[in-house]
């Protein structure tokens, strides 16, 4: 009896071109589910690109990447990388799609009725790269990861 098998790869920033780590992860995904395929698995290969967040609205990259047409031509460089390495992805994600966001607001929404999403407050030093808060011990003399 088949399985049913999901891979998925985090989505790439299109705040730059992709590189070797972006690859590798693509690759290695499309590996696992070729094989998975192989054995007979119905697979779904899920990948794509992020154009959101803070790093895309960071003063330096504002004037470049928040263009429209600096964020497609990103974009194109990702699906020309998979498409010339032969990553064979079954659905391609972008946070910019009408799609994703109707799905994240509701999503959002559901969560939010449940009580899951609420107003508080949260202190501390935030990494925009990591995207994440971080302690004491965590920062660096520049104020991101040490």
């Amino acid at each position: 009896m088949p399985k049913t098998f999901f891979i998925t790869t985090a989505i790439d920033y299109t705040n730059s071109p992709p590189h070797i780590g972006h690859a590798y992860e693509k690759v290695l995904a499309d590996v696992i589910a070729r094989y998975r395929r192989l054995k007979g698995d119905d697979v779904f290969f899920l990948t794509g690109v992020d154009q959101h967040g803070q790093k895309f609205s960071n003063p330096p990259r504002k004037r470049v990447y928040l263009q429209p047409s600096s964020s497609r031509r990103s974009r194109r460089s990702f699906v020309h990388l998979w498409k010339n390495l032969d990553v064979r992805y079954d659905e391609w994600a972008e946070t910019t799609s009408e799609r994703h966001k109707k799905v994240v607001q509701g999503i959002l929404q559901r969560l939010f009725d449940a009580g899951q999403i609420y107003k508080d407050k949260q202190a501390g030093h935030y990494s925009i790269r990591q995207e994440q808060f971080l302690t004491d011990k965590e920062r660096g003399p520049d104020g991101d990861l040490a």
